[in-house]
């Protein structure tokens, strides 16, 4: 592993994920809990509320989890061309929902969100993003994906 990427952390299991980044993630579920919470269907006159604020903050946080990425690159004297192009594969995806909306654009957020999981994973086994990031990511990824696909069948009922 390149001596630049040192920064961003040795550790390979979830003991080693820094504490600031497990507050941060996992704080960062709240919106995408109370949006599906609120697109239930015994919480009708707040459910346009939710899932605006799932569609909304589900682009919102699947474009910043991209710059993961554009950083990344970054990293690498000055970029790459082709991770640079990958790292806005998400924003892209995310203005794709928010156009689409609804629980198609739901759906959307959460295909973008299991493939830059697995784009992340890829990234961390060249050594390219921190060993630990999988361990926070997969579990953070589980809940906005479950919360996003019940969002999109609530609005479908």
């Amino acid at each position: 592993m390149s001596s630049s990427f040192d920064i961003l952390g040795s550790g390979h299991n979830k003991r080693d994920i820094p504490a600031n980044a497990l507050i941060l993630g996992y704080s960062g579920l709240l919106p995408f809990i109370a949006g599906a919470a609120l697109c239930h269907p015994i919480a009708a006159e707040y459910r346009p509320f939710g899932a605006t604020l799932l569609i909304d903050y589900g682009a919102i946080i699947l474009s910043f989890m991209g710059g993961v990425h554009w950083g990344a690159a970054m990293m690498l004297n000055g970029g790459d061309n082709g991770k640079l192009a990958k790292s806005v594969l998400p924003s892209l995806a995310s203005l794709v929902g928010i156009l689409v909306g609804g629980p198609a654009g739901l759906l959307i957020l959460a295909i973008g969100f299991i493939g830059l999981l697995l784009y992340d994973e890829y990234e961390v086994k060249k050594g390219q993003l921190a060993r630990w990031y999988p361990h926070l990511r997969r579990p953070l990824t589980t809940i906005v994906v479950i919360s996003l696909l019940f969002g999109a069948y609530a609005q479908s009922m």
